[in-house]
């Protein structure tokens, strides 16, 4: 059975996310601040994602993301608050969240977007993958059975988002791939989200991945239209 985390301080609010989640057929952690879903998630790591409120007592949300993200790379992500400015969702995509949705929300959207996230996570627990398990490009290899990529042998930590970003890439080399392509072909079809949030993991893949991030080498933008790798 899916196990999804929710931390949200207000009960109300909290407890309308995990009945839905419940009914749905998944399992639901429930905590109040981020220092119980760290307790919680020390004593059950068995979660494939995430929902994290940005306003808590003590430890906010950006903060406990940054905290699971150093220890847990595979784990679905998503930022819930309030605050709908766009350096408030950058900054929450940049620290390692897969999804960013502000207050008030839709819960049939909610669902929508934790379901896709637990089926990324569900192909890295070792459901079925179809075709090739090893895509190779120049230094890298992608192991799509390990969910890891490697380059010049050395392993990079990678969440589930940027490992199918490379995914895309991989599979169209030097093929320039527009941003709306690689949010459907990540996000799903019925994602509504912005497509800034491209960007922002292209950003993430950049610190990870090129020797020089301000000089990419292998994801290159195409001005105006979105990416392109190059080995």
């Amino acid at each position: 059975m899916v196990k999804v985390l929710v931390v949200e301080d207000e009960a109300s609010i909290r407890e309308m996310i995990a009945l839905n989640l419940r009914r749905a057929g998944m399992e639901v952690l429930e905590a109040g601040s981020a220092e119980e879903a760290l307790a919680l998630l020390e004593q059950d790591p068995g979660c494939s994602t995430a929902i994290l409120d940005v306003m808590l007592p003590g430890m906010n949300g950006f903060s406990l993301c940054e905290t699971i993200r150093r220890s847990n790379q595979k784990i679905g992500i998503i930022i819930l608050s309030a605050k709908g400015q766009e350096q408030d969702k950058i900054r929450g995509l940049s620290i390692g969240a897969d999804d960013y949705m502000t207050k008030p929300f839709s819960v049939s959207e909610l669902l929508a977007r934790v379901e896709a996230l637990c089926r990324r996570v569900g192909r890295s627990a070792g459901e079925p993958n179809d075709g090739p398990t090893t895509l190779v490009s120049g230094d890298f290899i992608l192991d799509e059975n390990r969910r890891l990529l490697l380059k010049a042998g050395r392993p990079i930590e990678l969440t589930q988002v940027e490992f199918q970003i490379m995914e895309l890439f991989f599979r169209s080399p030097g093929t320039a791939l527009s941003r709306e392509r690689i949010l459907k072909g990540v996000w799903g079809e019925n994602y509504f989200g912005d497509v800034k949030i491209v960007d922002v993991n292209i950003r993430r893949l950049r610190m990870k991945i090129e020797d020089e991030p301000s000089h990419p080498a292998h994801i290159l933008t195409v001005w105006g239209y979105g990416y392109r790798w190059e080995e």
